[in-house]
């Protein structure tokens, strides 16, 4: 099977504060797979380490109010476009990420308070009926 994971669950320091999501668990279901890392925030062009952004009324911001709504889109499309060509079967996505969260989002208040929604990439994903699965499910 082909599968596609969050870059900072294979343990790519690709975060917003410059580390990585490491997941044991993860290795161990990919093990046998072909796997592709990809990374929606750094395809947008966004570095490391980056302002930690979450969703509002929409738009991807910044705690300071800065939009940074367009390198998030550009950075999905490219990693759908990656998805697209290597015909991915699954993709396993980090938790609550403004890019990759399946279930829940921080709320866009910056207090670390959670609400039902997805990331713009699992956005993307799910619409195009890709089967995605978060990784706290693993």
């Amino acid at each position: 099977m082909k599968i596609a994971v969050s870059a900072c669950l294979l343990g790519e320091n690709c975060k917003y504060n410059g580390g990585n999501n490491y997941n044991e668990k993860v290795m161990e279901f990919i093990k046998g797979h072909e796997v592709i890392g990809v990374c929606p925030e750094l395809l947008g062009g966004l570095p490391v380490p980056r302002k930690p952004a979450e969703i509002v009324d929409g738009i991807v911001r910044t705690k300071d109010g800065a939009s940074v709504n367009e390198e998030f889109r550009l950075g999905a499309e490219a990693a759908m476009n990656i998805i697209e060509e290597n015909h991915i079967e699954l993709v396993i996505l980090q938790s609550r990420s403004p890019s990759c969260g399946v279930k829940a989002i921080y709320d866009g208040t910056f207090s670390g308070n959670l609400i039902v929604g997805q990331g713009i990439f699992a956005q993307m994903l799910a619409k195009r009926n890709y089967k995605i699965v978060d990784v706290s499910d693993l």
